[in-house]
């Protein structure tokens, strides 16, 4: 059974959100651009055209003053930014799956139920295969693969 929620406006969040304890940052030289922060985790959002609400930037854990992305490697989650990679401890899980349920409701999105369970990532690794959640363009050649097309094109040459 499906409950429809009704989306907030953008003066609406912010007020939703400043009446829950967030601390909004308007973001410098960008109008209708805010930073939210809570439970040391940081997501920012942004005004659409039809005074509606959306996510500029996912809830992340901040480390410094930079917001994480969560990667999933099947053995252990990790908070990662530009500059280093820490295992992620269920405080950090648990702030960042209180700030995502929040901001739901804030923005009047749909809490769907696996992100209900715990905090979901946002890309995941099971195996240690490098390089696979880039384009198949953007990948180095596997040594098979460029073996592979080492003898096709020997017996290209040999066919002419």
């Amino acid at each position: 059974m499906a409950k429809t929620m009704e989306a907030r406006s953008y003066e609406e969040a912010l007020a939703w959100l400043r009446d829950q304890g967030f601390d909004l940052t308007e973001a410098p030289g960008m109008s209708g651009r805010v930073f939210l922060r809570k439970y040391n985790v940081s997501a920012a959002i942004q005004k659409t055209p039809d005074d509606g609400v959306k996510i500029f930037a996912y809830p992340g854990y901040l480390i410094g003053s930079e917001i994480s992305k969560l990667v999933n490697r099947g053995y252990q989650q990790f908070l990662k930014t530009s500059k280093t990679e820490v295992p992620a401890t269920a405080d950090h899980l648990k702030a960042l799956h209180s700030f995502a349920e929040e901001l739901k409701v804030a923005l009047g999105l749909p809490s769907l139920y696996n992100e209900s369970l715990g905090t979901v990532s946002e890309s995941y690794q099971y195996d240690r295969v490098e390089d696979r959640d880039k384009k198949p363009t953007d990948r180095p050649k596997r040594p098979w693969e460029v073996a592979g097309a080492a003898a096709a094109l020997a017996a290209k040459k040999g066919r002419a």
